[in-house]
């Protein structure tokens, strides 16, 4: 692979107009793709498979009036007043009018007349249907949807908006100019060079830019997330900026060797780029993985972070080096403070490489407490539930959160996550029986608040009941109770009467997805770790190596999941970063967090132990070659995780619980991996094992394939090649 990466860097040098040209012309074309195809984001989940799935099919073939979306209007007055008082009830019926001649709304409740009145008289609610689902309802229906509560406000009524249809929050991009921000500080302080600097931030934009604009092309082909664009430029500003800072640092460590720069330019995309093309691949391998898992929204989310990687990759190995092209011997120009090259020398004297010699000084001690370090943070993930935030954990001065907060004072918690039971009576010799026979047992069950009146389709083969739990759509008796009503209640209705019960609904559906990614995790994991093993077997040629490269990934997971179970659902620290609720870990975090962190570690894997690897090989010495590898790669993978960590923390400063939690994951995990696991527990083990950690028997050192990831045969030929050295790269690079 080095051999023809050396070739690509060469050619892309050379002809680096043409390779920036067409890069720019993918952008723009990336772009304009989504301006006309393009499609909007959703939150709609769809879970081939399930209980809750199954039902709404049902309802899409049968019962199509009750298939759609709905929004939720809530009306309050202060104490003292009531709804039904004249004044506030005429303005509340005005509203009511001007909903049901709103543009796309199907139908729309009447509190006085259904009994959406809490028993003081001061909150109710009218529910307005839609006859297409949320993500397709327009932005001139959102319009007149708020424009409707006009004659219940002048009234002096309060009205706040929750339900399924709701309008997005304009995203500020806040976030993203912070974690920019601290990258260019770490960029400057690696460097110390504003061109050396620059030349990762463009690049990096331009990934996240055209990988935007891909997911939006792919949303006018299916549902995606609305999360899918924060998670891939996410994803996009940390992989891209610390790809390009790993090939710009090998870079101008050989222009400081001597090397030209086409010359210099194109070893570092052979060595450095070496690493990134194994480590980015890894990362999409692990990415796609959940495609078998079988959801669709997970899917395209899958799909988003994957692209967003392997543009950054491409770029890494193609416009990179047409960029330090152009940037030529002015590399180090506009010096902030002292230009760094990295070289040995200044490893040496930097804070890490002291680090590092305590480190190796003292292996045993080092490798117990980075173990301490671990499992004390690993404690709170034996807690670990999943499950998916609702409107409860929303900004409290946002309208879905009032709305909330208001249906869970006047009528309890579980209002705002409704069950819906389907009733499919065709098999069934005494349908009325059988749904009054569902009726009766769920309104016994004391985890059940109300059941709600049956509603038949015309055809009378096709029942729905509206169930309303006792507590919150988030919480874990919402859980169980969905549980128990499958396992215990439903099943023996079904047996005993013939009807086939189905509990569905948004909460149900969110409880499906839990379960569904608990099931598919142990065998995701066992996928990953032994790919993780595989391939490191291959590029080290060692058995130690891989086993332990797996257990420091599992470690660095396990010690950031307890802290996301210790912050979102114990709530520690919930205030500081703005948290207002706690709630369950979402249910596909961990399945995207050990598909990206796999390829994030085995990048800083790669990337020290190549070098501990060749510095062995070469003096034969064990830990004398742990310590010159750790410390002449602890800078950059220094300044590589401060800038994953400051890129990913940024995004705490979100309103929304799934990307604090995504940023907080993320941050605390590259910070483990980096620090305690990569600079403590690896470099310790790798001493203790001594010689035995490159043992590799013989008759499996012959049938594996030779990787040379970081170029090791191929810089060892040119540099046995001195006088011959021109010959040779003309050779190689085919001119």
């Amino acid at each position: 692979m080095s051999k023809y990466l050396y070739r690509l860097g060469h050619w892309c040098v050379r002809r680096r107009r043409s390779v920036l040209a067409a890069w720019v012309v993918v952008l723009i074309g990336v772009g304009v793709l989504a301006g006309t195809v393009g499609g909007a984001l959703s939150d709609q989940f769809s879970i081939p498979g399930t209980e809750s799935q199954r039902a709404m099919d049902l309802l899409e073939e049968r019962f199509p009036q009750a298939t759609g979306s709905s929004a939720r209007v809530v009306f309050a007055v202060e104490d003292g007043a009531r709804l039904d008082d004249a004044t506030a009830r005429a303005g509340i019926e005005a509203t009511l009018a001007e909903l049901a001649e709103a543009p796309g709304v199907i139908n729309v409740s009447d509190p006085f007349t259904t009994g959406a009145i809490s028993p003081e008289g001061t909150i109710g609610f009218a529910d307005v249907r839609y006859a297409t689902s949320a993500n397709e309802v327009t932005d001139a229906q959102l319009d007149a949807l708020y424009e409707a509560s006009a004659p219940a406000v002048e009234a002096g009524v309060q009205v706040e908006h929750g339900g399924e249809v709701q309008r997005q929050e304009v995203e500020t991009h806040t976030s993203e100019m912070i974690g920019l921000g601290v990258a260019i500080v770490v960029l400057l302080f690696s460097f110390g060079s504003l061109v050396a600097m620059g030349i990762p931030i463009v690049t990096a934009l331009i990934g996240v830019g055209i990988g935007l604009s891909g997911i939006t092309v792919v949303a006018g082909l299916t549902d995606v997330s609305s999360s899918a664009p924060t998670l891939a430029t996410m994803i996009g500003l940390a992989v891209g900026i610390d790809y390009a800072l790993f090939i710009v640092t090998r870079h101008r460590q050989n222009l400081g060797e001597g090397h030209d720069v086409a010359e210099s330019a194109a070893r570092a995309t052979a060595t450095a780029g070496g690493a990134v093309v194994f480590a980015g691949m890894t990362v999409v391998i692990a990415l796609l993985g959940v495609l078998v898992i079988g959801i669709p929204f997970l899917t395209a989310m899958g799909l988003g972070a994957a692209l967003t990687v392997f543009l950054a990759v491409a770029i890494a190995v193609t416009l990179l080096p047409a960029m330090l092209g152009f940037a030529g011997t002015n590399i180090d120009r506009w010096r902030i403070g002292r230009a760094r090259t990295g070289s040995a020398e200044e490893a040496q004297a930097s804070l890490s490489g002291r680090f590092a010699r305590r480190v190796i000084a003292h292996p045993g001690r080092s490798l117990v407490g980075g173990l301490v370090i671990i499992a004390v943070l690993s404690i709170p993930i034996f807690s670990l539930r999943l499950g998916m935030p609702d409107s409860g954990a929303a900004p409290a001065d946002t309208t879905q959160r009032k709305a909330y907060d208001l249906l869970a004072e006047g009528f309890g918690p579980g209002f705002n996550g409704p069950l819906m039971v389907v009733i499919d009576t065709s098999g069934s010799a005494d349908p009325a029986a059988a749904v009054a026979r569902t009726v009766t047992d769920i309104e016994a069950d004391p985890g059940v608040h109300a059941v709600g009146e049956p509603v038949t389709n015309p055809a009378g083969d096709t029942t729905i009941l509206s169930v309303i739990p006792e507590t919150s759509p988030s919480s874990e008796a919402t859980e169980e109770l969905v549980h128990h009503l499958r396992s215990d209640v439903t099943s023996s209705i079904t047996a005993e009467t013939g009807a086939d019960v189905a509990i569905a609904g948004h909460t149900s559906v969110l409880i499906d997805v839990a379960d569904k990614m608990a099931d598919a995790l142990p065998l995701f994991m066992a996928l990953v770790i032994g790919l993780t093993m595989v391939l490191l077997l291959a590029v080290f040629r060692s058995i130690l190596v891989p086993i332990k490269a797996a257990i420091a990934i599992l470690l660095s997971i396990a010690a950031s999941f307890g802290v996301l179970v210790a912050v979102f659902q114990w709530g520690w620290l919930k205030d500081l970063i703005g948290l207002h609720e706690t709630v369950p870990v979402i249910s596909f975090l961990p399945l995207l967090m050990f598909a990206i962190l796999f390829g994030l570690s085995m990048d800083y894997e790669v990337f020290i132990l190549s070098r501990i690897r060749e510095d062995y090989v070469r003096t034969g010495d064990a830990r004398g070659s742990v310590l010159s590898g750790l410390t002449s790669s602890a800078r950059v993978i220094t300044a590589a995780a401060l800038i994953m960590i400051s890129v990913f923390a940024s995004f705490v400063l979100g309103d929304d619980a799934t990307i604090k939690m995504f940023g907080i994951g993320f941050a605390t995990a590259v910070l483990l991996d980096a620090t305690v696991v990569r600079m403590i527990i690896v470099p310790a083990t790798m001493v203790l094992f001594g010689d035995r950690a490159w043992w590799l028997p013989e008759w499996l050192d012959r049938r594996l394939p030779d990787l040379d990831v970081e170029g090791e045969h191929l810089i060892e030929a040119l540099d046995h090649h001195d006088d011959d050295t021109s010959a040779e790269e003309r050779d190689l690079v085919g001119v």
